[in-house]
């Protein structure tokens, strides 16, 4: 997806001001948040960038975590004072989607990486696990998707799978369901509301894993 040059000075969608609560909030301390406000506004959903605390309002339902570097991601949700909302509107069990750093963000273990951050996912995730070589690729897979109580739901065929320097899942614990595999390793995980993928759904044009984000 190329995302038009009006998202630089875009701060949330056009009625989320109004809006008494369905907006969901972006973190954008760092990374690729534009895209996923993008996508969001394609499918006519409300969204609100949050950059500081105070953005975090009664408004948001659910929150999405977006790639980027995640140790400096990291810093920041301490120093904005955004760690503390977000964290507990995870522990709520209430809808997050973190795409590539949000899934280490997420993660209860790392397993090349002392920091936890979150720690919600049940799940060890390798940062930077492709390396350079592969630090870029496309693939497509069929990725299954979970009703909030675990069980399964349906299928999205044919997802294309866009993987930038991203991380994978080396460990998957009991409470984490596997949405996605490529290439033997697994890169989607789904944990009730909590959606984490090594890949970036938001830079394609295929807005299907966004929508299964929306329904939850």
């Amino acid at each position: 997806m190329v995302v038009d040059v009006s998202y630089i000075s875009k701060e949330h969608s056009a009625g989320a001001q109004q809006a008494a609560s369905g907006v969901t909030g972006i973190l954008a301390v760092q990374g690729a948040f534009a895209e996923h406000a993008a996508m969001l506004d394609q499918l006519g959903a409300e969204w609100k960038l949050l950059r500081a605390a105070e953005d975090f309002d009664n408004s948001i339902d659910r929150v999405i975590l977006p790639g980027g570097e995640s140790t400096t991601q990291g810093k920041l949700l301490r120093s904005t004072g955004l760690f503390d909302p977000i964290a507990k509107h995870i522990s709520a069990g209430k809808p997050v989607l973190g795409t590539c750093a949000g899934m280490i963000l997420l993660a209860q273990r790392l397993d090349n990486d002392p920091n936890v951050y979150f720690g919600a996912l049940d799940a060890t995730v390798r940062r930077n696990a492709y390396g350079r070589q592969l630090g870029s690729f496309t693939a497509t897979e069929d990725i299954n998707v979970f009703d909030a109580d675990g069980s399964h739901a349906a299928v999205i065929t044919d997802f294309p799978l866009v993987f930038i320097r991203g991380p994978f899942v080396v460990d998957v614990g009991e409470r984490a369901q596997v949405m996605c595999r490529t290439n033997g390793n697994v890169v989607a995980l789904q944990q009730g509301k909590m959606l984490a993928t090594a890949f970036h759904p938001e830079i394609t044009e295929d807005t299907r894993f966004h929508e299964f984000f929306l329904s939850l």
